[in-house]
């Protein structure tokens, strides 16, 4: 979920842009894309008015474990289906005692953890991230087996670049 933790945010201005305004996240940070004639009150009065509207938006956005186990079943009927019971998870949860690894995985009880932090990542990367820890149910190494089977996610290089980026920036070293 969103923390207490203010954004930061990129302000972009735009000729063509006469009234409104609109905000995404992009990453960690919040584009704010607003008009080139606003003055800067204005500016900041947007700025808040959007940063409120995103909390609000992203608030209704409820990822619980049930969520996370809903998605995990989604993404093994996509991908992994043919493993049947292999493939299946006992559990799937957000914890919060992992910040040297995304997820985690037991193949020998067949549960699978998930760190908090990427809670407010986008939906492809926390889906990366339980493919990578359900295909560790079916290989528990990272050979070129199980490379293969995460590899069946369409977005599996561009989530696991936006995870190294994520590392990089807040200077997390991380095991694979």
């Amino acid at each position: 979920m969103a923390g207490a933790r203010k954004p930061v945010v990129e302000v972009r201005r735009s000729q063509r842009r006469r009234r409104t305004v609109s905000a995404y996240r992009d990453g960690e940070r919040v584009v704010v894309l607003i008009p080139d004639q606003f003055s800067r009150a204005e500016e900041t009065e947007w700025v808040d008015r959007m940063l409120a509207r995103l909390a609000a938006r992203e608030g209704r956005l409820v990822r619980t474990d049930d969520e996370l186990f809903g998605r995990a079943t989604r993404l093994r009927g996509l991908y992994l289906a043919e493993y049947g019971d292999q493939a299946v998870p006992v559990s799937v949860r957000w914890v919060t005692n992992q910040n040297g690894r995304w997820g985690s995985c037991t193949p020998a009880d067949r549960t699978i953890r998930i760190s908090h932090r990427i809670q407010d990542m986008p939906d492809w990367v926390i889906d990366y991230v339980l493919l990578h820890e359900l295909a560790h149910l079916i290989v528990p190494s990272h050979n070129a087996r199980f490379w293969a089977l995460v590899g069946r996610y369409p977005k599996a290089e561009r989530a696991r670049g936006y995870l190294e980026g994520v590392a990089a920036a807040s200077g997390t070293p991380l095991t694979d």
